[in-house]
């Protein structure tokens, strides 16, 4: 299990604010591009992604335990920040690993979200 870095409430909320603000720019561009309409909702710390299967992914900040959580039809992950990176509390998948896997499987196409 990964053990996190301690963090700041004003360091845990920069770092999640960072991960959802590329999410979104990332769904953005492929807009953009024409690559794939994944419609974005963001709610403070919440952000839910809406896939054109009608599946959908949140994405929620949870601020008392400095973690960033993901829900996926494939069931959901904790993730803490250790040395740099959002883990997985569990088995320390990198967060965006697991997020681009999870989004490719519902999506129907590769999909790759950059750090």
């Amino acid at each position: 299990m990964p053990v996190p870095t301690p963090l700041t409430d004003a360091d845990y909320h920069a770092l999640t604010h960072a991960v959802l603000s590329g999410i979104e720019s990332c769904i953005d561009r492929w807009l953009d591009e024409d690559l794939i309409d994944i419609d974005t909702h963001r709610n403070g710390g919440l952000l839910e992604l809406s896939f054109p299967n009608r599946s959908k992914i949140i994405i929620n900040t949870q601020p008392p335990l400095h973690e960033l959580w993901l829900a996926a039809k494939a069931g959901g992950h904790h993730f803490a920040f250790c040395e740099g990176r959002w883990l997985d509390t569990r088995d320390g998948t990198e967060f965006f690993a697991l997020l681009a896997r999870e989004a490719s499987a519902q999506a129907g196409l590769p999909l790759n979200f950059s750090a």
